[in-house]
């Protein structure tokens, strides 16, 4: 079977884990509902702290995170295949990890991708970013198995880093994705065409869902979760409100692009 139904889950995530965990669950029944087998939540789904040290306060290990157990056991309850885009989880270090998690219909974890670029810039609106302050960069790419095809995890500012997907699409994915709070500032001038890139370079599907609106001290995000074809067709936009985005995911369209524009397999080692 080639064919599955992903959906994307928007939200605007507060500070307080437990609060925004809610909400998440609402969105991902609502996205079971509407017929979805993989459904993929933000970067951050449950808690955005600008403060860092409140932020390593809250940074639970896996083992006590209550987000992890509802989320095991959403799945398992849905029988669905959920990403959870990224949580903030503790680490025996002084810095915690912004993790992804990929549950199977079981509510088995079944893969983990730790984010290994790291947003510090200052960009023209006024804010400032330093995330390697607060979090420690991951050191493993990861690709993994869905029943319907292979999936290559990432996180939002890994995006701008195209050897990375490069690499997973050398690697066998079939999907490439990148759940995201990118800023709004940010995300109006360069989200859709970074997506859409990735898919067309690599042959493949991106499904990548967003943090939107306003959150705490006044940091936007730009929302517009997105699910793109490998031809680099938008086949769902979330816009800028919370909500659910749904597409229909047929592999034969890889195949159809790569038959197209085979530069998957041009690649060619150069020196300088």
């Amino acid at each position: 079977m080639s064919k599955f139904r992903a959906a994307c889950v928007q939200l605007t995530a507060g500070r307080d884990d437990e609060i925004t965990l809610i909400t998440a669950c609402d969105l991902i029944r609502q996205a079971h509902a509407g017929g979805a087998n993989y459904v993929q939540t933000p970067e951050c789904t449950t808690m955005m702290e600008p403060d860092k040290k409140l932020t390593l306060e809250k940074a639970l290990p896996e083992n006590d995170h209550p987000s992890i157990k509802a989320f095991s056991a959403l799945a398992k309850e849905l029988g669905i295949w959920l990403h959870i885009g990224s949580l903030i989880v503790g680490t025996e270090e002084r810095r915690a990890a912004n993790r992804a998690f990929l549950f199977n219909p079981q509510g088995e974890i079944k893969a983990r991708y730790d984010k290994i670029h790291m947003f510090d810039v200052e960009i023209p609106d006024g804010q400032s970013y330093r995330e390697s302050a607060t979090f420690r960069p991951g050191e493993k790419a990861v690709v993994t198995d869905l029943p319907w095809a292979t999936l290559g995890l990432a996180i939002c500012y890994d995006v701008r880093f195209p050897y990375l997907f490069r690499a997973q699409a050398k690697r066998g994915a079939q999907i490439l994705t990148a759940p995201a709070a990118f800023t709004k500032f940010t995300g109006e001038a360069h989200w859709h065409t970074l997506l859409k890139a990735r898919a067309i370079e690599n042959g493949c599907f991106v499904i990548a869902a967003g943090q939107c609106g306003v959150h705490a001290e006044g940091r936007e995000t730009y929302g517009h979760s997105l699910i793109v074809a490998p031809w680099g067709e938008v086949l769902a936009d979330g816009g800028s409100e919370p909500g659910v985005i749904f597409a229909d995911i047929d592999l034969d369209r890889m195949k159809q692009a790569r038959d197209m524009v085979p530069s998957i397999d041009h690649d060619r080692e150069f020196s300088f």
